[in-house]
Protein backbone atom coordinates (compact mmCIF):
# COMPACT_ATOMS: atom_id res chain seq x y z
CA UNK A 1 0.00 0.00 0.00
CA UNK A 2 1.19 3.17 -0.97
CA UNK A 3 1.69 6.09 1.80
CA UNK A 4 -0.99 8.40 2.38
CA UNK A 5 -1.01 12.12 4.15
CA UNK A 6 -3.81 13.15 5.95
CA UNK A 7 -3.40 17.11 6.09
CA UNK A 8 -5.60 20.16 7.01
CA UNK A 9 -6.39 21.88 3.53
CA UNK A 10 -5.98 25.40 2.31
CA UNK A 11 -6.97 27.77 -0.44
CA UNK A 12 -3.80 26.39 -2.32
CA UNK A 13 -5.26 22.35 -2.26
CA UNK A 14 -8.40 24.20 -4.46
CA UNK A 15 -7.22 22.24 -8.07
CA UNK A 16 -6.50 19.21 -6.31
CA UNK A 17 -10.02 19.36 -4.37
CA UNK A 18 -12.18 20.71 -7.14
CA UNK A 19 -12.15 17.02 -8.99
CA UNK A 20 -12.84 15.47 -5.41
CA UNK A 21 -15.90 17.84 -4.95
CA UNK A 22 -17.41 16.84 -8.11
CA UNK A 23 -16.74 12.97 -7.88
CA UNK A 24 -18.59 13.25 -4.80
CA UNK A 25 -21.44 14.99 -5.87
CA UNK A 26 -21.97 12.73 -8.85
CA UNK A 27 -21.76 9.92 -6.27
CA UNK A 28 -24.49 11.64 -3.77
CA UNK A 29 -27.07 12.80 -6.36
CA UNK A 30 -26.38 10.76 -10.03
CA UNK A 31 -27.32 12.04 -13.02
CA UNK A 32 -24.86 13.57 -15.08
CA UNK A 33 -21.36 14.17 -14.21
CA UNK A 34 -20.02 17.25 -12.58
CA UNK A 35 -17.25 19.16 -14.23
CA UNK A 36 -14.49 20.21 -11.21
CA UNK A 37 -14.69 23.69 -10.65
CA UNK A 38 -11.65 25.46 -9.12
CA UNK A 39 -13.48 28.37 -7.71
CA UNK A 40 -16.04 26.53 -6.01
CA UNK A 41 -13.75 24.42 -3.99
CA UNK A 42 -11.72 28.05 -3.35
CA UNK A 43 -14.98 29.18 -1.65
CA UNK A 44 -15.41 25.98 0.54
CA UNK A 45 -11.51 26.70 1.32
CA UNK A 46 -12.07 29.71 2.03
CA UNK A 47 -14.73 29.67 4.40
CA UNK A 48 -14.45 31.26 7.42
CA UNK A 49 -17.08 28.65 9.03
CA UNK A 50 -15.82 25.27 7.65
CA UNK A 51 -12.59 23.44 8.13
CA UNK A 52 -10.92 20.75 5.81
CA UNK A 53 -8.67 17.80 5.40
CA UNK A 54 -7.45 15.90 2.99
CA UNK A 55 -5.96 12.31 1.97
CA UNK A 56 -3.41 12.18 -0.27
CA UNK A 57 -1.22 9.98 -2.28
CA UNK A 58 1.80 11.99 -3.18
CA UNK A 59 0.51 15.28 -5.11
CA UNK A 60 -2.95 13.39 -6.15
CA UNK A 61 -6.37 13.86 -3.83
CA UNK A 62 -8.08 10.84 -2.62
CA UNK A 63 -9.85 11.96 0.08
CA UNK A 64 -11.70 14.62 1.96
CA UNK A 65 -13.83 15.51 5.13
CA UNK A 66 -15.16 18.50 5.98
CA UNK A 67 -15.93 19.89 9.54
CA UNK A 68 -17.31 22.30 12.15
CA UNK A 69 -16.00 23.51 15.70
CA UNK A 70 -19.48 23.72 17.44
CA UNK A 71 -20.76 24.79 20.84
CA UNK A 72 -22.14 22.35 22.90
CA UNK A 73 -25.16 24.13 24.60
CA UNK A 74 -25.50 21.83 27.65
CA UNK A 75 -22.32 21.40 28.81
CA UNK A 76 -20.52 24.55 27.62
CA UNK A 77 -17.59 22.66 25.87
CA UNK A 78 -17.07 22.69 22.31
CA UNK A 79 -17.91 19.24 19.23
CA UNK A 80 -16.67 18.44 16.26
CA UNK A 81 -19.33 18.41 13.58
CA UNK A 82 -18.29 15.96 10.63
CA UNK A 83 -20.29 17.45 7.83
CA UNK A 84 -18.87 15.36 5.11
CA UNK A 85 -16.33 12.81 4.59
CA UNK A 86 -14.98 11.11 0.63
CA UNK A 87 -12.74 8.73 -0.45
CA UNK A 88 -12.15 7.91 -4.17
CA UNK A 89 -13.67 4.68 -5.23
CA UNK A 90 -9.93 3.14 -5.92
CA UNK A 91 -8.89 3.65 -2.67
CA UNK A 92 -12.08 2.64 -0.55
CA UNK A 93 -11.17 -0.23 2.10
CA UNK A 94 -7.49 0.71 2.75
CA UNK A 95 -8.62 2.40 5.79
CA UNK A 96 -8.09 6.12 4.73
CA UNK A 97 -11.51 6.89 5.59
CA UNK A 98 -10.14 5.60 9.33
CA UNK A 99 -7.16 7.54 9.49
CA UNK A 100 -9.29 10.77 8.39
CA UNK A 101 -11.91 9.94 11.31
CA UNK A 102 -8.31 9.64 13.63
CA UNK A 103 -6.87 12.67 12.28
CA UNK A 104 -10.11 14.85 13.57
CA UNK A 105 -10.09 13.21 17.00
CA UNK A 106 -6.08 14.23 17.54
CA UNK A 107 -7.85 17.93 16.03
CA UNK A 108 -10.56 17.41 18.32
CA UNK A 109 -8.08 16.34 21.43
CA UNK A 110 -5.79 19.72 20.50
CA UNK A 111 -9.24 22.13 20.06
CA UNK A 112 -10.48 20.09 23.70
CA UNK A 113 -13.73 18.57 21.99
CA UNK A 114 -16.33 17.32 23.98
CA UNK A 115 -17.12 14.80 21.06
CA UNK A 116 -16.99 14.30 17.16
CA UNK A 117 -20.26 13.97 15.77
CA UNK A 118 -22.10 13.41 12.21
CA UNK A 119 -24.74 12.12 10.68
CA UNK A 120 -24.87 9.68 7.46
CA UNK A 121 -27.47 8.20 5.26
CA UNK A 122 -28.47 4.43 6.49
CA UNK A 123 -28.19 3.29 3.20
CA UNK A 124 -24.63 3.60 3.23
CA UNK A 125 -23.70 0.67 3.81
CA UNK A 126 -19.99 0.44 3.37
CA UNK A 127 -19.57 3.63 5.45
CA UNK A 128 -22.66 2.71 8.58
CA UNK A 129 -19.84 -0.98 8.62
CA UNK A 130 -16.83 1.54 9.63
CA UNK A 131 -18.47 3.70 11.57
CA UNK A 132 -20.08 0.70 13.70
CA UNK A 133 -16.66 -0.62 14.21
CA UNK A 134 -15.16 2.93 15.48
CA UNK A 135 -17.76 4.83 16.78
CA UNK A 136 -20.82 4.73 19.62
CA UNK A 137 -24.63 4.94 17.91
CA UNK A 138 -25.57 8.52 19.07
CA UNK A 139 -29.41 7.57 19.64
CA UNK A 140 -30.89 10.22 17.60
CA UNK A 141 -31.79 10.15 13.87
CA UNK A 142 -31.41 12.80 11.38
CA UNK A 143 -34.09 14.86 9.10
CA UNK A 144 -34.01 17.35 6.84
CA UNK A 145 -36.78 20.65 5.86
CA UNK A 146 -36.04 21.53 2.12
CA UNK A 147 -36.46 25.44 2.17
CA UNK A 148 -35.38 26.35 -1.36
CA UNK A 149 -35.98 24.21 -3.58
CA UNK A 150 -36.29 26.54 -6.48
CA UNK A 151 -31.88 27.06 -5.63
CA UNK A 152 -31.82 23.20 -5.59
CA UNK A 153 -32.85 22.58 -9.08
CA UNK A 154 -31.17 26.10 -10.02
CA UNK A 155 -28.32 24.15 -8.45
CA UNK A 156 -28.66 21.06 -10.29
CA UNK A 157 -29.44 18.92 -7.61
Amino acid sequence: MTHVEIKPLGPDDALALAPLIAEYAQAQRRGAPRRPDQYYAERILNDPTAKMIGAFDGPLAVGFAIYFDLPEIITGLRIGQLDEIYVTPDERRKGIARRMIEALVTEGQSRGWLELRWIVPGRNEPAVTLYDKIAEPAGWKGYIIPIDRLALQQAGM
